[in-house]
């Protein structure tokens, strides 16, 4: 282990419980399970460089210049056989952040339209310097922004509803996942915004996930149909998000109305610890295409998923029932080792890498995309806002 990632370690565990202890003895990161970095062998992010590959270049060929006489707008693509994202920039120089905001408000149709075309927009050259800034952006091009609730990941709210995209440490990947695809209720709408590019690494990787679906095998497919999929959570052992901030309260009797209310079974065990259980269906229909896709976190929070280090020394101290996260089927049994590495394989190999330019914003169709995050060195400022509110009872409980 590296020695930042060993201070961290230390400072994380200081207070913990002595459980804690004897994992930090083992040389566990106290944060790690809050986001599953990718297993050693499956890893593509590769070292911290930014040396793009062809995927990943800067340039914009094919584009296409729209215009309402105030905002001229250009389209195109990343150099590549990609069409995610579709870059957005303007024809001319110097258009104030006001008329971006403008042209926005007055064209969410057409954006609407290439978000669900394409699944991920770019928006690069624009006048975008500060968290303000970025809030105006997203709360231009679609509606009212959105809470983050059912926390499973850190975050820092800056302003109202805009965070940091995660506190999670920069040396560690964080795996593809659609945002709160475990919740009853998931933001349509994602918007990442870079201030401040890392010096090496910290790319946040997009995932076309129309091309994940096929990628999995009609047996598999067939089984999650039939199962779903059960998100196992334990909280309270010095590992991962406290119940008190996941849920953003310290009344127990609040997180059971909720629990209750988003259909999560709730365990509480001694030591003010809980278990929670929650089966969700492993597909969607896109609420507003119609289109079936793998929609889930089946593979993110499994314990597979997690580096080798990090599973072994979670697996010798913790019952598989006591993991801080796992995954199974809907029907409680195991997800086997080669079905995992079929669905890991599935996202990794259309993950889509470019680097991050200082004023960039992604906007995402949180179904029609996932996003990662390569580990990086330096400082890095990215953040997040989400939009649009699905509920699932809304579309028959998918």
């Amino acid at each position: 282990m590296r020695n930042e990632e060993s201070s961290y370690l230390s400072k994380a565990l200081l207070n913990e419980s002595a459980r804690s202890s004897r994992l930090a003895s083992e040389g566990v990161n106290a944060d790690a399970t809050y986001r599953a970095p990718l297993t050693q062998a499956e890893s593509s992010f590769g070292p911290l460089k930014n040396e793009p590959d062809q995927r990943s270049t800067l340039l914009v060929a094919e584009t296409n210049t729209t215009s309402d006489g105030e905002t001229p707008i250009q389209t195109g693509y990343l150099v590549g056989d990609n069409h995610v994202p579709l870059v957005i920039r303007p024809s001319k120089p110097d258009i104030p952040l006001a008329r971006l905001a403008e042209w926005l408000s007055r064209n969410r149709h057409l954006i609407e339209e290439w978000l669900l075309k394409h699944g991920a927009l770019l928006f690069r050259g624009f006048p975008i310097s500060s968290v303000a800034d970025f809030k105006v952006v997203a709360s231009a091009a679609s509606e009212d922004l959105l809470d983050y609730a059912e926390r499973s990941s850190p975050r820092t709210e800056l302003i109202d509803k805009v965070y940091t995209s995660t506190d999670y440490p920069a040396s560690h990947a964080i795996f593809p996942h659609n945002e709160h695809s475990y919740s009853a209720t998931y933001p349509l709408k994602i918007f990442f915004c870079c201030l401040v590019p890392a010096e090496a690494g910290g790319e946040t990787p997009l995932i076309p996930i129309r091309n994940v679906t096929a990628r999995i095998s009609e047996e598999v497919r067939a089984k999650f149909s039939r199962t779903g999929w059960m998100y196992v959570r334990n909280f309270g052992d010095g590992l991962g998000l406290s119940w008190k901030t996941a849920f953003r309260t310290s009344e127990r009797a609040s997180v059971e109305e909720y629990c209750k209310a988003a259909q999560i079974s709730f365990e509480w065990k001694d030591g003010d610890r809980l278990r929670t259980r929650q089966v969700r269906p492993a597909f969607i229909d896109h609420p507003k295409t119609g289109e079936r896709l793998w929609f889930n976190h089946a593979t993110f929070f499994h314990v597979s998923t997690l580096d080798a280090d990090m599973r072994d020394v979670l697996t010798k101290w913790f019952s598989d029932s006591e993991l801080p996260n796992n995954t199974y089927y809907g029907d409680g049994s195991s997800i086997a080792p080669d079905i995992m590495h079929q669905l890991r394989k599935a996202y990794l190999d259309e993950m889509v890498t470019f680097p991050w330019f200082a004023g960039d914003v992604i906007m995402v169709d949180n179904v029609l995309t996932a996003h990662a995050r390569a580990a990086y060195a330096g400082q890095r400022k990215v953040l997040v806002a989400m939009a649009e509110r699905i509920t699932r009872s809304d579309l028959g409980g998918q």
